[in-house]
């Protein structure tokens, strides 16, 4: 046995068989060292291939995104400048919209001021109207209490109403009667007596009337008007209902329209004392109808009065048409004899060109101009003794056709 060899317990060791051990072993940890770093060195450039091809698929896709953003970046700024057109455009038109309603509003409010201006001048002179008619109902008022400036606004609208109707001569104001007496007005109606018209009625108990508050006033007011009243219409028909001068009824005139209802409709007894005095009471609105009426009449007997001389002049009118009859017959005669001489000379023109058309053809054939007489109509005799008289009229006997008209 060796003796290098080492023994350890039981187990005997060589130490040459330690050494291949060692130097196979050792041999061993550089195989798989080897083994090692080959598959690290693999291992490394698999991964640095899929990191290559990984930064070669980031990169593409980074390509990618890249184009990709720029293709939204463009579509971005298209988008943008269209946005901005856009938005400009609403801008314009709602800057446009927005002066052109400013236009009209500021159009409109002038419109408006004006019209208002125009109402306040009109609100203006309405209020000049009614201070100048509060001043006049305070003078209305003023006459009103007077006795004879009442009488003298009756007798003022009586004279208005009367002018405005009747022509001049048909009436007389403040005319005198035989009885000395002086009505308001006389119209004078034709082949008749004159009617008297009387405008002065009493309206002291009718302002007494709207004034009272109590009805003692009241009652006081009522029998002032009947007794008034009474007595003016008993005035007028001994005053101015003369036989022979006036007529047997006169008209008393009432100056207000409410007055007039009142006595109508509150005064009943009055109207039958004026009917059985022959008095007719007469409002404004009465009295211009009273007075177209007359005015009618007195159309009618002016119609009546011109009756002759309408009548001489209608048979003037008469005698006229018979003439302008005999002289549109006379014409018409004139118009038949002078169609007549148009067809004679339109049946010579006829002739002379036919005879034009066989001069220009040298058609002077004898057999052919007999052949043409016999096949001409003969002319009656009292045709060919006009001819005949016609040629020794004009001295000359080569074309007694031509000058007979046929």
């Amino acid at each position: 046995m060796n003796d290098n060899a080492i023994r350890l317990g039981e187990l005997t060791l060589d130490p040459a068989h330690m050494l291949l051990g060692v130097a196979g072993f050792a041999a061993f940890l550089l195989l798989v060292l080897l083994v090692v770093v080959t598959a690290n060195l693999a291992r490394r450039s698999q991964e640095r291939a899929d990191h290559m091809a990984q930064t070669s698929l980031v990169e593409t896709e980074l390509a990618e995104m890249k184009g990709r953003l720029q293709t939204v970046a463009e579509i971005s700024v298209s988008r943008q400048s269209e946005l901005t057109r856009s938005i400009n455009e609403r801008l314009d038109r709602v800057t446009h919209r927005l002066g052109q309603n400013m236009t009209d509003s500021s159009r409109k409010t002038t419109e408006s001021l004006s019209r208002l201006n125009e109402r306040l001048a009109v609100i203006d002179t309405a209020q000049k109207n009614i201070t100048e008619l509060s001043s006049n109902v305070v003078g209305l008022q003023e006459i009103l209490a007077n006795k004879q400036q009442r009488g003298a606004f009756g007798q003022g609208r009586m004279e208005a109403i009367i002018e405005d109707g009747l022509p001049k001569g048909a009436f007389t104001f403040q005319a005198t009667l035989s009885n000395n007496m002086r009505p308001d007005c006389l119209i004078h109606l034709p082949n008749a007596p004159d009617l008297v018209i009387d405008a002065k009625f009493p309206l002291e108990g009718f302002e007494a009337l709207r004034e009272a508050r109590a009805e003692t006033a009241k009652k006081q007011a009522v029998a002032r008007v009947r007794q008034d009243v009474g007595t003016h219409i008993s005035a007028i028909a001994e005053r101015y209902l003369l036989a022979g001068e006036t007529q047997d009824t006169a008209l008393m005139f009432v100056p207000s329209e409410s007055t007039y209802a009142d006595l109508h409709e509150k005064f009943p007894g009055l109207l039958q004392q004026a009917a059985r005095a022959r008095i007719v009471i007469v409002s404004p609105n009465m009295l211009m109808l009273a007075v177209q009426t007359m005015q009618a009449i007195l159309k009618d007997v002016k119609m009546r009065e011109q009756a002759g001389l309408i009548q001489r002049e209608v048979a003037y009118l008469t005698d006229d048409v018979h003439r302008l009859r005999e002289r549109v017959l006379k014409l018409q005669q004139h118009f038949g004899q002078s169609a007549k001489d148009i067809e004679l000379v339109l049946t010579s023109s006829e002739k002379i060109t036919s005879r034009g058309r066989k001069i220009e053809t040298l058609d002077f054939d004898e057999e052919a101009k007999a052949a043409a007489a016999a096949a001409r109509p003969k002319m009656p005799a009292s045709a060919r003794k006009k001819a005949k008289a016609t040629t020794a009229q004009n001295g000359d006997g080569k074309q007694p056709d031509l000058i007979a008209g046929e």
